[in-house]
């Protein structure tokens, strides 16, 4: 996040979870299921940023691959980092 913020975007990690309120109802926190876990925008432009976050061998859950096939044909900044490398490049998109 810190390398992708100093390169003229503001980064947010995208907060997911659930919590359980006082009357024991279960409450879910956050976006729909897949939404990436890097949320932003960059400052030249104003283009709206998505990145997940895998591991080098990590695979995208069923409900990342929809939302990768939704998103891809938007003008938005959206991919899939392995390294702050991959995430450099998708920031410098088109």
């Amino acid at each position: 996040m810190i390398a992708v913020s100093k390169h003229g975007c503001t980064i947010i990690r995208t907060n997911v979870g659930t919590v359980k309120t006082k009357d024991g109802r279960i409450f879910n926190a956050g976006p729909p299921k897949g939404w990436p876990d890097l949320t932003g925008f960059r400052h030249s432009d104003g283009k709206l940023i998505l990145i997940e976050v895998k591991t080098k061998n990590g695979r995208l859950r069923p409900d990342q691959e929809r939302f990768k096939a939704f998103i891809e044909s938007k003008p938005v900044l959206y991919g899939v980092a392995r390294s702050v490398e991959d995430a450099l490049k998708i920031i410098e998109g088109d």
